[in-house]
């Protein structure tokens, strides 16, 4: 979906996450230049249907052996694991950043968008002028379904797991950091974990 512009990387991690072990937890420092949705809009859940309303889900033996509950993304194998409690996790298939935007981190969801708004940054807009200023929740909106945001403490990292209107990206390396997921499989997700939620990407 969105892109990046590659600068800055010192000062936006410092931006980002201040001082100290918060901005020491992500390796990929675009992060700021990533924005996404606000506002909770109304829009039918039929539009669930065909290709975005499939899903990649399936249970298997977690190989995380992570906490239950716990999110964990395997951006090498492009697979998200939520750690259940018979040591079982559900995988489903993910989006990662394409390289030079991949990072790993220790964060956790701090808030929760049901067909999410979506605002691109301007630093984006500055290299993507033809971007929308601001593009309300829907199927043609790039977050999808549903987008938790990741957070480090109180800060918002930029980077979401959420929907998306091109599902035939789920696998790949192609975005700009955030974690891309089926609009089945994020809507399943979103209702399974809550604010708080630990995320580990890996």
């Amino acid at each position: 979906m969105a892109h990046c512009l590659r600068a800055g990387a010192a000062a936006l991690v410092l931006a980002l996450c201040g001082a100290g072990s918060s901005a020491q937890a992500f390796e990929n420092p675009l992060a700021l230049l990533f924005g996404g949705g606000g506002s909770r809009v109304s829009y039918g859940d039929a539009h669930l249907s065909g290709d975005y309303g499939s899903g990649t889900r399936s249970v298997v033996e977690d190989p995380t052996r992570s906490r239950p509950g716990t999110i964990t993304v395997d951006t090498r194998n492009r697979y998200l694991y939520l750690s259940m409690n018979d040591g079982h996790a559900i995988r489903y298939g993910v989006g990662v950043g394409r390289p030079g935007f991949t990072w790993r981190g220790h964060t956790h969801i701090g808030r929760k968008e049901s067909w999410p708004n979506w605002t691109p940054p301007s630093a984006m807009l500055r290299r993507r002028p033809d971007l929308p200023r601001h593009m309300v929740g829907g199927a043609n909106n790039p977050l999808g379904a549903r987008a938790m945001y990741l957070y480090s403490g109180k800060r918002d990292t930029m980077f979401r797991i959420h929907g998306s209107n091109e599902p035939w990206t789920i696998g790949q390396g192609v975005s700009s950091g955030c974690i891309r997921m089926m609009n089945g499989d994020v809507t399943d997700l979103y209702n399974r974990v809550k604010v708080g939620t630990n995320v580990n990407v890996l």
